[in-house]
């Protein structure tokens, strides 16, 4: 079975666009590229050649992985929202047990970015605070220990 990719309606908007920008403008940029490249002759010793071929199996590269990530996504409705509890696309409030607090956007895995606070429901952080509501506590398991965390809030956009 292939693996589903958990995406917001709006990542999905993200990568339709992107995919159309790819195969369009980016994919004739690309080949006026080979084309001025091939004009310098031998293509043997040729790093303006090289360099370009290069370019476009990047471009072929990232086409096919957005094509397959939309053929197998899978937009997400979260049944949690109307309990308040944390689900996908929630935007939760954390506390550590010196009571400093940081916000989450809870995430699917194509969505997720540590650097932003984007955090997957497949990391460890994101199983353990599925399903739960301000005020409960939970524990989790990460490289660099154990941690226990209160959830303070739980709010959703749109």
């Amino acid at each position: 079975m292939a693996k589903e990719f958990k995406i917001t309606s709006l990542r999905l908007a993200d990568l339709e666009k992107e995919l159309n920008y790819l195969k369009t403008t980016r994919e004739r940029e690309v080949a006026a590229m080979i084309a001025e490249a091939r004009s310098y002759g031998d293509l043997s010793e040729n790093s303006e050649y090289d360099a370009a071929k290069n370019e476009q199996a990047k471009l072929y590269g990232r086409i096919a992985e957005i094509e397959d990530i939309l053929s197998h996504a899978v937009i997400i409705e979260d049944e949690n929202e109307a309990s308040g509890r944390v689900g996908l696309g929630c935007t939760v409030v954390v506390e550590d047990e010196k009571g400093n607090q940081t916000t989450y956007k809870i995430t699917g895995s194509q969505e997720a970015n540590p650097m932003q606070f984007k955090l997957s429901d497949d990391s460890p952080f994101g199983r353990a605070i599925v399903g739960k509501a301000a005020g409960e506590t939970f524990t989790y398991s990460a490289p660099a220990g154990t941690f226990t965390r209160k959830v303070v809030s739980v709010t959703r956009e749109g």
